[in-house]
């Protein structure tokens, strides 16, 4: 299953966007967290600038 949903991002439409990874400091505890998501490629600074 994983296979048609990377190949569909590769060809058409799925260019346009990105899968942005960004590590996050949890005020309450000081632990580091993940944040994940697939954003449109004119969209990724506002993702990484939050």
């Amino acid at each position: 299953m994983a296979k048609k949903v990377v190949a569909t991002l590769k060809t058409g439409t799925g260019k346009q966007f990105t899968k942005c990874i960004k590590m996050v400091k949890s005020e309450k505890t000081g632990a580091y967290m993940f944040k994940e998501a697939i954003v449109p490629n004119d969209q990724i600074g506002d993702f990484f600038g939050k």
